[in-house]
C-alpha cells in the first residue's frame, strides 16, 4: 500500500465524474459568488428559536449540515421541529453557484475525494447549520400524537443556532448502553433530556410508519478506509439507532413538506418509488422461506415477512435485505400537480418529496424555493413543464453519481483484493439479467461480475465464488462459480 494508491483513486474518481457528464471543478464565477456571499442571517420576516436546543447527528465526518432537530412539550402536545438549512439565501436561482448546482445535482462522494454540489465555503461554512454559529432556516414543525401519526404539521422561517454538533456512532452507542455519553452533554444542560425525548418520539413514528407497511431493511455499505499511505481497509457501514431516529425525523418532514405546498395550491418534485415490476422474484424468495405473499404487490404483507425474518434469521437477514432492494428497482423524481398522489412503496407514502438536505441534494432546493414561495405568497418559481425537466434531470444525474460511486468504491477493493486472487468466498446474487450476473461477498461488501458458472442463479440465491481477476482502472471484480 502506498500514496500512490490514493492518487490513483483521485484520477479515477475524475474521470470517472467527466465521464458520467459532470463538473467536477467550480467555474470562477461561481467561486467568486461563494467567496462574495454575505454569511450574516437577516431576521426580518422570520421567527427567532435561537434559543431553543438544538443539535445535530450526522456522520462521524460530516461537515455539511443541513438539519437539526429540538423537541418542544406544548401542554398535551409534543412537538418535533426540523431546521433545514435556508441554501437558497446564498444561493440565488440562476446564479453561477445555482448553474453548477442545477448541472450536477448532488454531491458525489468517493473513497479518495468528495466532489460537493456547492463549494465547501458555503457547504460546510455559510450554509451548513455548525454548532454556535446563528442560522437561517426553514422549519419544519411536526405536533407527533400518542400513536405516533403526525397530527398536524406547519412550515415556516426562522433564525436558529446549533448547540451541539453530535455523531451517529457515539449517540447509538449511548443511547444503547454500549459507550459513554456524547462530550456536548456535560455542557448542555438540556441535552440529554432532548436526545432522550427524541429517540422516543422516533420510536413512534417508526411504530406507525410500519403500521403502513414502511419496509425496514439492514442496509449495510462498502466504505473503503484510504489515507495517504493507500486503500487500508474496507468497512461496512451498518443502521444504528441515531440513524434511525434522524431517518424517522426526516421522513416525517419530507412528507409534511409536500403536504404544506399541496395546501398552498403549489406543484412539487415528488420522491418515488414505483411498486416493484419483479415482485414475482419477491414472491419466490418469500416462499423458500415458508412465506407466502399475495400475488400482486403489498408493501404490509412485505413488511410483515421481512418483521418476521429479522426475528427468526437474523443472521441472514442482511442478504434477504440486499436482494429485496435490489428487486424494489431504484427512486426517482416526478413533479406533480397539488393533490396528484405519488407512491413511494418503500415508504408506504402517497406523497414524498425530498427537502432535508439543500447543500447535498439540487431537488431540495427546488422544493426549498417552492415552499419560500408559498410562504412570502409569491407565485410558484417553478411549474409542472419545467418541474418535470428538472425532476428527470435530477433522476438521471442521480444514477450517474451512483455509477461514480459505485466504480470507484470498486477500484478502492479491487486496489485491496488485489493480493487474493483464486481465493473463495461465499456470496449472493445481487444482480441477474442480459447484462450479466452480479454477487456480493458475504461478510464482506465487495460486488463483483461473476463471469463462469451464472446459469440457473437469480437475485438472492447463495453460491461459492473465485476471485478471478481485478481491475482498479475500470473498478473490475470477476469471479467465477466455485
Amino acid at each position: 500500500m502506498n500514496g500512490s494508491q490514493k492518487q490513483e483513486l483521485q484520477d479515477i474518481a475524475r474521470e470517472a465524474m467527466r465521464a458520467r457528464g459532470f463538473e467536477p471543478d467550480f467555474s470562477a464565477r461561481a467561486l467568486a459568488q461563494a467567496h462574495a456571499a454575505a454569511g450574516a442571517p437577516s431576521p426580518a420576516a422570520v421567527r427567532d428559536l435561537r434559543g431553543l436546543p438544538w443539535s445535530s447527528i450526522d456522520n462521524d465526518d460530516s461537515r455539511d449540515l443541513d438539519q437539526i432537530e429540538v423537541c418542544v412539550t406544548d401542554g398535551a402536545a409534543t412537538r418535533v421541529l426540523v431546521g433545514i438549512a435556508d441554501v437558497d439565501a446564498l444561493v440565488p436561482r440562476d446564479s453561477p453557484l445555482d448553474d453548477h448546482a442545477r448541472i450536477n445535482t448532488t454531491s458525489v462522494y468517493t473513497p479518495a475525494v468528495i466532489f460537493p454540489m456547492l463549494p465547501p465555503e458555503l457547504s460546510t461554512d455559510r450554509t451548513s447549520l455548525n454548532e454556535a454559529e446563528d442560522r437561517e432556516a426553514v422549519v419544519v414543525d411536526l405536533t407527533v400524537a400518542s400513536d405516533g401519526r403526525v397530527a398536524d404539521s406547519t412550515v415556516y422561517r426562522a433564525l436558529v443556532r446549533n448547540r451541539a454538533q453530535l455523531t451517529y456512532s457515539a449517540v447509538a452507542a449511548w443511547l444503547d448502553g454500549t459507550g459513554p455519553p456524547p462530550p456536548p452533554l456535560a455542557r448542555v444542560s438540556e441535552l440529554e433530556a432532548q436526545l432522550r425525548l427524541q429517540d422516543r418520539l422516533a420510536g413512534l413514528l417508526q411504530h406507525e410508519r410500519d403500521a403502513q407497511g414502511a419496509l425496514d431493511f439492514d442496509r449495510s455499505e462498502l466504505r473503503p478506509i484510504v489515507d495517504d499511505d493507500g486503500v487500508k481497509d474496507l468497512t461496512t457501514e451498518l443502521p444504528n439507532r441515531a440513524k434511525a431516529l434522524i431517518e424517522n425525523f426526516m421522513i416525517a418532514s419530507n412528507a409534511a413538506t409536500v403536504r404544506f405546498l399541496n395546501a398552498k395550491g403549489f406543484p412539487s418534485i415528488r420522491r418515488v418509488v414505483r411498486a416493484p415490476e419483479r415482485w414475482a422474484r419477491i414472491v419466490d424468495l418469500a416462499a423458500q422461506r415458508g412465506t407466502t405473499l399475495p400475488a400482486a404487490p403489498d408493501a404490509v404483507a412485505l413488511q410483515q415477512f421481512l418483521k418476521a425474518q429479522r426475528a427468526a434469521a437474523p443472521d441472514t437477514f442482511v442478504d434477504l435485505s440486499l436482494a429485496i432492494i435490489k428487486l424494489l428497482g431504484r427512486g426517482e423524481y416526478v413533479a406533480e400537480a397539488p393533490g396528484a398522489p405519488s407512491l413511494h412503496f418503500a415508504l408506504a407514502s402517497q406523497g414524498y418529496s425530498h427537502a432535508t438536505a439543500p447543500n447535498r441534494r439540487f431537488p431540495d432546493v427546488l422544493t426549498q424555493r417552492l415552499v419560500k414561495a408559498a410562504l412570502a405568497g409569491q407565485p410558484p418559481p417553478y411549474q409542472i413543464p419545467s418541474l418535470t425537466a428538472l425532476a428527470q434531470h435530477c433522476t438521471d444525474r442521480e444514477d450517474a453519481a451512483n455509477k461514480v460511486e459505485r466504480l470507484t468504491k470498486k477500484a478502492a477493493a479491487a486496489l485491496w483484493l488485489g493480493g487474493r486472487i483464486g481465493q473463495q468466498f461465499d456470496a449472493i446474487v445481487t444482480g441477474a439479467g442480459p447484462k450479466g450476473t452480479w454477487v456480493r461477498l458475504a461478510g464482506l461488501p465487495v460486488e463483483g461480475r461473476l463471469e463462469r458458472g451464472a446459469a440457473g442463479l437469480d437475485v438472492g440465491d447463495h453460491t461459492r465464488v473465485r476471485l478471478t481477476s481485478t481491475d482498479a482502472r475500470r473498478g473490475f471484480i470477476d469471479f467465477a462459480r466455485a
